[in-house]
């Protein structure tokens, strides 16, 4: 009975590290096969569904959702108070905010990786200063900062998404420098740099392979945060221009009708939420696998 106690125990343990590694798939998948759907709704609707989304129809305005319009067509999601159906609304704007946070991660994501490398490499002033101006910046809350440069720059996509550049470039930057401090004393960088390796080499070939998966995981729930930013500004007026679709600003237009027509502000908030809540969870569970420590845990 004894003897057995330690198999016993081994197995139990076994079998628990083989449900943790289902439920961190399961994690990964769920939100992934989500993002998947809204990322192929956003692209193939406008084309299939056969709705402009900025057309008005003032005999179909706050129809409720499956009301047939004067048309004879139905509109899915109801339509707003310019008779605009909500459905193809949604779905433009949906793809204005990935747009905007696929450029805005790719950006900010290069330059802070970039400058994180070279503030835990070279260190000393470098490293001083860039982590100084990060600082500065992380002193300033990030949304009132997007407010100001977006109200200087003005109203645009391209406009948001180096203002959302310009504010998410820090964290990367710390992430990678994190990575960088513990990783330049390791005995394959040691031997690398032995054989004459030079600052660039050590840098991107060596270094950076040992950065991405924490910076992987840091851009997954940073789009999430970019999402939501972006929607906030657009809500506000300084986001995206007038004509162009967005979440954001489909929710402002929805405000003043919420007891009447409930549906213009309700249906593209649950998206954005949708879409929070699946970056959120896949950013979650990628830092479970990821994470050496977790993994033998």
């Amino acid at each position: 009975m004894t003897a057995a106690a330690p198999v016993l125990a081994v197995n139990a343990t076994m079998r628990r590290a083989r449900r943790a590694r289902r439920g961190v798939k399961t994690r990964i998948i769920a939100p992934l096969v989500v993002i998947g759907l809204i990322i192929v709704g956003a692209i193939a609707v406008p084309i299939a569904y056969g709705f402009d989304p900025l057309q008005a129809d003032l005999l179909a305005r706050l129809a409720p959702p499956g009301a047939v319009t004067s048309d004879g067509s139905t509109a899915l999601l109801g339509t707003d108070q310019i008779g605009s159906d909500l459905f193809a609304q949604i779905m433009a704007g949906a793809r204005v905010s990935l747009l905007v946070g696929v450029a805005t991660l790719a950006i900010s994501g290069l330059v802070g990786v970039a400058l994180g490398l070279l503030a835990g490499h070279f260190g000393g002033w470098i490293d001083a200063t860039l982590m100084r101006i990060a600082d500065i910046q992380l002193a300033f809350p990030s949304i009132l900062l997007a407010i100001l440069i977006a109200s200087v720059l003005g109203q645009g996509v391209g406009n948001i998404i180096i203002v959302l550049s310009i504010s998410n470039w820090v964290v990367f930057a710390r992430v990678a420098r994190s990575q960088v401090l513990s990783l330049k004393n390791r005995e394959y960088v040691e031997a690398a740099r032995t054989l004459g390796a030079g600052n660039w080499h050590l840098m991107f070939r060596t270094l950076l392979p040992g950065c991405m998966a924490p910076v992987i995981v840091v851009a997954t729930t940073q789009f999430a945060q970019v999402i939501l930013t972006e929607a906030s500004l657009s809500f506000l007026g300084v986001g995206v221009p007038l004509g162009t679709p967005s979440l954001g600003s489909t929710i402002f237009n929805g405000t003043q009708y919420l007891s009447t027509a409930w549906w213009i502000s309700t249906f593209p908030g649950v998206v954005l939420v949708i879409l929070m809540l699946a970056f959120g969870i896949l950013g979650d569970a990628l830092r479970d696998k990821f994470d050496p420590t977790l993994r033998s845990a």
